[in-house]
C-alpha cells in the first residue's frame, strides 16, 4: 500500500510542471540568458564549418533535443551513406575561366527570384531547439535573400512569419487523415504570403529514430531524473525553455500543446492517402507545388502528370526508412526521367558548398539543408542560422569559382561534364576521430 501511494503521489507531482506552475512568466523578467549563453556565443564565433556548428550545437542543447535532431532511423546507415556518397563525386573543374568575382548565385525556385540556389528546409519544432525557433531561420532567409520554408509543425505561426520574411516562401504539408484540417492550413498558408506548397509523401509512418526511444524524448520533457540532470549540464538551453511560453503547433491550433511529436503525427497521418488525394490537394491549394519525398523516377513521372510543378528529392534527411538511397545517388535518374524543364529541389547529406555545387550540376534547380542550418539555431539562434547559411554560401562560391563556372546557370548547363564518379576508398572516409568533428552522424 506504501508503494501504491508513492506511485499515486509521483504521478501527480509528474504532471506539475515549471510551466503550469507560471515560472517562466517570472523568468522572462530576469534577464540571465547573457549570462548563460556567454560561452556558446564565443564557441559559435569560433565555428569554420558546419561540422563545428553541430559540435557547438551538441554542447548548448539538451541530449535529447540535440540527439532528435541529429539522429538517422534504426542503424542510420542511409544518415552516414547520405554524406558520404559526396565523396565519391570528383569536380574536374576548368582552368583559365576568366571569371571576376563575386559569383552570381541568383536563380529562381517555384517561379520567384531568389539570391541563392540553396536554402533551410522546412522543419518541425523549431523552438525545441532555441527560444527563436522558425523566425531565427526566417530572419536569417531575410537577410540571405534566401527562400523560407514552415512545417505544418512549427511552433511558430503562419502570419508571424510572413512579417518577418518578405521573399519567397514554401509552406510543407503532411499527408493528415482530416481534410478539414487540411483545408484550414493551406488557406492560412495562402493568406500569409507563402507561395508555393510542398507535400511530404515519405512520412505515413513515424520512422524509428532509436535515439530519441534511449533518450525518452518528449515535447515537453517529462522531468524524470535523467532529464533534470541533463538539463541542469545544458543551462543556456535550460533558460530558454523556462524562460518562455510552452510551445505549441501554431499552424494548426496555438490551444494545442505541443505534448508529444510522435504521438500527434501518429494519430493524424493518413497512410491510405494516394494519388488521387493528391490531385485534390491540388485543386485546393491551385498554385506552385512540390512533391516531396521523391527517390523513384517513376514515381516523379506519376507525379508530373498529377500535376505536381517540382519533385522534391529527399528521403526525409535519412530519419524514415532505413537503406534508402542517397538523394545525391538518384538524383541523375529522376533530372533524366521528368527533362530538362521541371524543376527539381533536392536534399540530404549536405554539410558543404561543394555538395550543393555537386547537385546542381547533376540535376537539382535548388538545394534544401536541414541539419546544418538547425545545428545553427541549437548553437546561437539568429546568429547561428545566419552562420550556417553564410559558411555555406562563401565554400559554394570558392567551388564554383575554382570550378570555372561564374553563375548558377552556367553550373547547371556544363555540369555533368564537371562532376564524375569514382570508386570509393577508405581514404574518402572518416578516420577514428571524425566523429568528435561532426562526421558521419549516427556513430554510437
Amino acid at each position: 500500500d506504501y508503494f501504491k501511494q508513492q506511485r499515486i503521489i509521483y504521478k501527480k507531482m509528474s504532471t506539475i510542471t515549471p510551466h503550469k506552475l507560471g515560472v517562466h512568466k517570472i523568468l522572462k523578467h530576469i534577464p540571465l540568458n547573457a549570462i548563460f549563453d556567454a560561452p556558446a556565443k564565443r564557441r559559435l564565433a569560433k565555428a569554420v564549418n558546419i561540422a563545428d556548428l553541430r559540435l557547438c550545437a551538441k554542447a548548448r542543447a539538451h541530449k535529447m533535443v540535440f540527439d532528435y535532431l541529429d539522429a538517422g532511423a534504426d542503424d542510420e546507415i542511409s544518415l552516414r551513406r547520405g554524406k558520404d556518397a559526396y565523396s565519391e563525386l570528383e569536380m574536374h573543374y576548368h582552368i583559365l575561366a576568366g571569371l571576376k568575382p563575386p559569383i552570381d548565385m541568383r536563380t529562381k525556385i517555384f517561379g520567384e527570384d531568389v539570391k541563392l540556389p540553396f536554402f533551410g528546409c522546412p522543419t518541425a519544432g523549431n523552438r525545441m531547439f532555441h527560444w527563436e525557433g522558425e523566425t531565427a531561420a526566417a530572419k536569417a532567409a531575410e537577410h540571405h535573400g534566401s527562400l523560407y520554408g514552415l512545417s505544418s509543425l512549427a511552433t511558430t505561426g503562419i502570419t508571424e512569419i510572413g512579417n518577418i520574411h518578405n521573399g519567397p516562401k514554401v509552406f510543407q504539408l503532411y499527408v493528415w487523415k482530416d481534410r478539414e484540417l487540411v483545408k484550414e492550413v493551406i488557406s492560412k498558408a495562402k493568406e500569409g504570403g507563402f507561395n508555393a506548397l510542398a507535400l511530404t509523401v515519405d512520412f505515413t509512418w513515424y520512422g524509428n529514430r532509436e535515439r530519441d526511444i534511449r533518450n525518452d524524448f518528449s515535447i515537453p520533457p517529462k522531468y524524470s531524473i535523467a532529464q533534470v540532470v541533463e538539463a541542469i549540464n545544458k543551462p543556456a538551453w535550460t533558460y530558454d525553455f523556462l524562460s518562455h511560453e510552452p510551445y505549441t503547433y501554431a499552424c494548426i491550433n496555438t490551444d494545442v500543446p505541443a505534448d508529444s511529436l510522435a504521438a500527434f503525427v501518429n494519430s493524424q497521418l493518413a497512410p491510405e492517402f494516394n494519388w488521387d488525394d493528391a490531385e485534390w490537394l491540388l485543386g485546393e491549394w491551385n498554385g506552385p507545388a512540390a512533391v516531396k519525398g521523391v527517390v523513384r523516377p517513376d514515381d516523379a513521372v506519376r507525379a508530373v502528370k498529377t500535376g505536381f510543378s517540382t519533385m522534391w528529392v529527399s528521403n526525409h534527411g535519412a530519419r524514415q526508412l532505413e537503406t534508402s538511397p542517397a538523394t545525391i545517388d538518384v538524383l541523375p535518374s529522376i533530372r533524366e526521367a521528368v527533362g530538362p524543364d521541371v524543376e527539381i529541389i533536392m536534399d540530404g547529406g549536405v554539410q558543404r558548398g561543394t555538395d550543393i555545387a555537386k547537385a546542381l550540376a547533376l540535376g537539382a534547380d535548388s538545394v534544401g539543408v536541414g541539419k546544418p542550418y538547425l545545428y545553427g539555431l541549437a548553437a546561437g539562434g539568429t546568429e547561428g542560422v545566419i552562420k550556417a547559411l553564410d559558411i555555406l554560401k562563401v565554400e559554394l562560391d570558392r567551388a564554383m569559382g575554382l570550378l570555372g563556372v561564374g553563375s548558377v546557370d552556367d553550373l547547371k548547363k556544363r555540369g555533368p561534364g564537371l562532376i564524375k564518379r569514382r570508386h570509393a576508398s577508405a581514404r574518402d572516409y572518416p578516420d577514428r576521430y571524425a566523429y568528435e568533428r561532426g562526421y558521419g552522424g549516427g556513430v554510437i
